[in-house]
């Protein structure tokens, strides 16, 4: 069952786990289940998505009770008054604040956009990263003596497909676990360290104005057992309210 963070007549968001879809696609014609159809089932009624998480990411995702609903929301979403923010584990000791604008290539899959532009200009993109907390482990790992890891706050001001991960890797601090933008080496380190197998990437917060009572709302979805029981094994605070 999906853990549902917010309610109301209009809208309902859920912690999705990390490794779920947000719904079907012939890309992954193998899985079987996917968080819009389960949330539905889990309901007893439509549901509608207003924006998406990449599968391997957790974390809030909101979904439309009416198709009108989702419409209202998506104008929100396009109109840049939502506030996003995220936690991403990374690689090395990150600056304590850096902002970033980078424009980004939008990034096609073969099969799903065999049609679309290929040449297509890159697209503006800016994020902006607070480091919260570092940590260093005395183990060699290829030519360093140590490991060093740091938690990051992350606002995206823009939504580009894989924009967090790759403003990271931009600054040479990738994200732990992410396969395609990340350090493979330190990926299997961490996964045979920490028994973690996952992108470290976390969907804490989405701030927006209701499109319908106008009143702000703030949703927010835990980071789980494995994140706080990591933090404590690095040294740092261990409990939900620390990192809201």
């Amino acid at each position: 069952m999906l853990e549902i963070i917010y309610q109301d007549e209009h809208y309902v968001a859920i912690n999705k786990p990390s490794g779920l879809l947000v719904h079907r696609s012939f890309l992954d014609k193998h899985e079987t289940q996917f968080a819009m159809q389960m949330l539905r089932d889990q309901l007893g009624q439509h549901v509608f998505p207003v924006h998406r998480l990449d599968r391997p990411t957790s974390g809030v995702l909101l979904f439309a009770l009416s198709s009108e609903a989702a419409r209202d929301m998506n104008q929100v979403f396009i109109d840049g008054t939502v506030q996003k923010r995220y936690l991403a584990l990374v690689r090395g000791f990150a600056p304590a604040d850096v902002y970033v604008d980078k424009p980004l290539k939008e990034q096609l899959d073969k099969i799903a956009d065999k049609f679309a532009d290929q040449d297509k200009a890159p697209q503006e993109a800016q994020t902006q990263f607070n480091c919260l907390h570092q940590a260093t482990l005395n183990i060699p790992l290829g030519k360093y003596p140590s490991i060093r890891y740091s938690l990051v706050e992350c606002f995206p001001k823009t939504g580009r497909k894989h924009q967090i991960r790759r403003h990271l890797n931009h600054l040479n601090h990738p994200i732990i676990g992410d396969v395609n933008h990340g350090d493979n080496k330190q990926n299997h380190f961490f996964q045979d360290h920490f028994g973690i197998r996952r992108l470290m990437l976390f969907a804490t917060e989405l701030k927006f104005l209701h499109p319908y009572s106008q009143q702000p709302i703030t949703i927010r979805a835990s980071l789980g057992e494995d994140m706080l029981n990591l933090c404590k094994q690095l040294g740092w605070p261990d409990t939900e309210k620390d990192y809201q």
